[in-house]
């Protein structure tokens, strides 16, 4: 489980080695939502490429050590108590669009749009997090959980995004 007071340890510990970084997934919708709203098995973020030895290392001594290594696609970092960090690495282009290697559909890169780069809080501190759109977008294409259903229905109810065709008559 990854408790806000972690979520923002680990912001903390990255930003001060300079490291930029967006929140994803779960806590990336509480961040735009500006509270918790259910309880978080991960904390998906976003960062760049060129980063990720500064966040391994970061992330060492915070506890996590390399569980799941997927590079340059992805790379799960797990704690001994069950923390998990899951890393969406990404390499910017001249427009500032960040490319996830073989995440897209069918092994193509995943794209992340400048405009899909936002702020927004975790326990009233301000955390860099993915657009409600783009939330969106990186949660079309598969079958959702149920608490995929519910983090989308929450974005649907705040922000009035549309939600895919699987998500059934929320998305209407």
């Amino acid at each position: 489980m990854v408790t806000g007071e972690e979520v923002l340890r680990v912001v903390e510990s990255l930003t001060q080695r300079g490291v930029r970084l967006w929140l994803d997934g779960g806590w990336g919708v509480d961040a735009l939502l500006g509270s918790q709203h259910r309880v978080h098995d991960d904390l998906d973020i976003v960062v760049p490429l060129v980063d990720v030895g500064t966040v391994i290392s970061t992330l060492e001594q915070l506890g996590y050590g390399a569980a799941e290594d997927y590079l340059p696609t992805r790379l799960v970092l797990r704690a001994c108590d069950g923390r998990q960090v899951d890393l969406h690495p990404v390499t910017f282009d001249e427009r500032g669009t960040g490319w996830q290697a073989n995440a897209g559909p069918g092994g193509g890169g995943c794209a992340y749009p400048a405009s899909g780069f936002t702020s927004g809080t975790v326990a009233g501190t301000p955390v860099g997090c993915l657009t409600p759109d783009l939330q969106v977008v990186h949660h079309d294409g598969y079958e959702p959980t149920e608490k995929d259903r519910e983090d989308l229905d929450r974005l649907h109810q705040r922000f009035g995004v549309t939600l895919p065709e699987q998500f059934g008559e929320r998305g209407a």
